[in-house]
C-alpha cells in the first residue's frame, strides 16, 4: 500500500519539486542576492503564520471528517473557521513583517499576505481531494500548481527582476488559480449531510495544534530569521539555495508516502487498533529508509557539483557540509512528523506533540544563538539538525508510551550500508572525473551511484525488487 502511494503522489510531489528547482535556477541569477534572500524569508513567514494560526484546520479536517463521502456541513463548519483562522494569520503576519524587514515591511507584508490567502484556498480543496481519496486528481492538481507557480513568477522576472514583490505575488497567483481549479473539481463530489464533527471536537484537535506550532517556532525555518538578524538578507539567500536542493529530494519522498500513508494509519487505528497501525508504520519506517538515506548521502556527496552548475558563482559557500547537515535534519523530521506524530494523532492526543515540538524548538534557538553569529551558514544548519534530532528523539519516547513501533533495525543496517556505498561511489566517480564539465561528473556520478542502489537493493530484497519491477511494468503497459 505504502509503495503503491509513493507511486500516485511521487509523479506529482517529483514535478512540484522540479517546479521550485528551476526557478530557484532561474531566480538567482536575475534577481540579486538581497531581493532573493527577501523572497525567501516571505515563504519562511509565511509558511510559519500558517502552520501556526491555520494548518491545525486541514489536520482535524483530515482526522475527522472521514474518508470517502463527505458532507457539506462538515466542509462548511470547517470552511467558516478557515476564514476567521485566516483573518488572524493575516493581522500575525503584518506585524511579523514589521519585525523580520522593518525597513521594507510595507511590500513584505503584502507579499506574505497574499501567500496565506492563496495558500489556505488551495490546501483547503486539496485537503478535500484527499478525503475523497482521489489520489491521482490530487496529483494532477499538484501538478497544475506547480506549473503554475513556475510560470507566473518566471513571466513577471521576465518583465519586472528587481522586486520581490512582484514575483511573490505572482507565485501566490498560480496557488490562487490552482486552489479554486481544485475546490470546484472537489465540489462536484460533495454530498448533502450535516456535520460529522461538533466545534468541540475539532477545537479539542486543533487547539493543540495551534499551541503546539507556537512553541515549535524554532524547527520551522526560523534559523533564517536569526541569519536576517544576525547578517543580512544575503546570508539568507545562500543558506535558502542550499536548503532547497538539499531538502526537497529528501522531503518529496516521505511526503509521496505520507500522502496515502496518514489517511490509512488512522483509519487501520480505528478500524483494527494499535497493532495495526504499528505494522503500517514499520513498513513505512522500513521504506524511508530505503529510499531517504541513500539520497541524503548522494546529496552529502556531490553537493558542490550541484551548485556549481545550478547555481551563479556568487553563491559560494561550503555546500557539501551544507548538503550533508540539512539533508539528514530532513530525514529526523520527517521520521518524527509522519511516523511517531501519526501515532500522537491516531490517539487523538496532539497534545503530547507540544513537548516534543517545543524541546526541538528551544535546542534550534539556544543553537542559532551560539552557532550563527560566527558559522553563518553551517551554524543555521548545525542548529537546524540539532532541533530536528531532539525532536525525533522526544517524539520516540512520547510514541513508545501510546503504541510502540517497531524499528525495523534490518532494514536500517542494509540502508546505511547501500547509502554509505552510493555516497562514496558518487564521491570517487566525481573526484576522478574532477577535469571534466560539472555536468558529465554529475551524470556519471548519478548513474554510478544508482547502479549502486539498485544492484544492492535488489540483491538485499529480491522478492520486493521483482514486485516494484512489476508495478512499474504494468503503469508503462497502461500508458502504452
Amino acid at each position: 500500500m505504502l509503495l503503491k502511494s509513493t507511486l500516485i503522489y511521487g509523479p506529482a510531489i517529483l514535478l512540484t519539486r522540479i517546479s521550485a528547482l528551476l526557478f530557484l535556477v532561474i531566480a538567482t541569477r536575475l534577481i540579486d542576492k538581497t531581493e532573493y534572500g527577501l523572497l525567501t524569508l516571505v515563504v519562511t513567514v509565511g509558511e510559519m503564520t500558517d502552520v501556526a494560526v491555520t494548518n491545525w484546520l486541514r489536520i482535524s479536517l483530515l482526522r475527522l471528517g472521514g474518508k470517502g463521502d463527505v458532507t457539506r456541513g462538515s466542509l462548511a463548519r470547517a470552511g467558516n473557521i478557515l476564514i476567521c483562522t485566516t483573518l488572524l494569520a493575516l493581522v500575525i503576519a503584518v506585524v511579523a513583517s514589521s519585525l523580520v524587514v522593518p525597513e521594507r515591511w510595507a511590500d513584505f507584508s503584502i507579499a506574505v499576505c497574499a501567500y496565506l490567502v492563496a495558500g489556505a484556498i488551495a490546501r483547503y480543496a486539496l485537503v478535500i481531494l484527499q478525503m475523497q481519496q482521489r489520489h491521482s486528481t490530487y496529483a494532477m492538481l499538484e501538478f497544475l500548481r506547480a506549473l503554475l507557480q513556475l510560470v507566473f513568477p518566471v513571466a513577471t522576472l521576465l518583465v519586472q527582476h528587481n522586486s520581490f514583490l512582484s514575483i511573490s505575488l505572482a507565485s501566490s497567483f498560480g496557488t490562487l488559480t490552482a486552489g479554486m481549479v481544485a475546490g470546484i473539481v472537489a465540489s462536484r463530489r460533495v454530498i448533502s449531510g450535516p456535520p460529522r464533527f461538533t466545534h468541540r471536537e475539532f477545537f479539542a484537535l486543533g487547539v493543540p495544534i495551534v499551541v503546539m506550532a507556537l512553541v515549535s517556532f524554532g524547527l520551522a525555518n526560523a534559523e533564517r530569521v536569526f541569519l536576517k538578524v544576525y547578517h543580512d538578507a544575503t546570508a539568507v539567500a545562500v543558506f535558502a539555495a542550499a536548503y532547497a536542493l538539499a531538502r526537497q529530494p529528501v522531503d518529496m519522498i516521505a511526503n509521496a508516502i505520507n500522502m496515502g500513508a496518514f489517511p490509512e494509519a488512522v483509519a487501520r487505528f480505528d478500524e483494527e487498533g494499535p497493532a495495526a497501525i504499528a505494522a503500517l508504520l514499520k513498513q513505512f519506517l522500513a521504506l524511508i529508509f530505503t529510499l531517504s538515506l541513500p539520497v541524503a548521502a548522494l546529496l552529502a556527496a556531490l553537493g558542490h557539483d550541484l551548485t556549481e552548475l545550478l547555481l551563479p558563482a556568487s553563491y559560494d559557500g561550503p555546500y557539501n557540509l551544507l548538503f550533508a547537515i540539512i539533508a539528514c535534519s530532513a530525514v529526523c523530521t520527517n521520521l518524527a512528523d509522519f511516523v511517531y506524530g501519526a501515532v500522537v494523532y491516531a490517539h487523538k492526543r496532539p497534545w503530547l506533540l507540544i513537548i516534543s515540538k517545543f524541546s526541538g524548538s528551544t535546542a534550534t534557538i539556544v543553537l542559532s544563538f551560539l552557532l550563527i553569529p560566527r558559522m553563518v551558514e553551517v551554524g543555521a544548519a548545525l542548529a537546524l539538525a540539532g532541533g530536528a534530532i531532539v525532536n525525533l528523539l522526544v517524539s520516540m519516547l512520547i510514541s513508545e508510551r501510546l503504541t510502540p513501533v517497531p524499528l525495523p533495525w534490518r532494514a536500517l543496517a542494509v540502508s546505511l550500508g547501500i547509502s554509505a556505498s552510493v555516497g562514496v561511489a558518487a564521491a570517487l566517480v566525481s573526484g576522478y572525473l574532477g577535469d571534466l564539465h560539472v555536468i558529465f561528473r554529475l551524470a556519471a556520478a548519478g548513474f554510478v551511484a544508482g547502479i549502486a542502489f539498485l544492484g544492492l537493493n535488489a540483491l538485499c530484497y529480491p522478492q520486493e525488487a521483482r514486485h516494484s519491477l512489476g508495478i512499474v511494468r504494468s503503469r508503462l503497459q497502461q500508458f502504452g
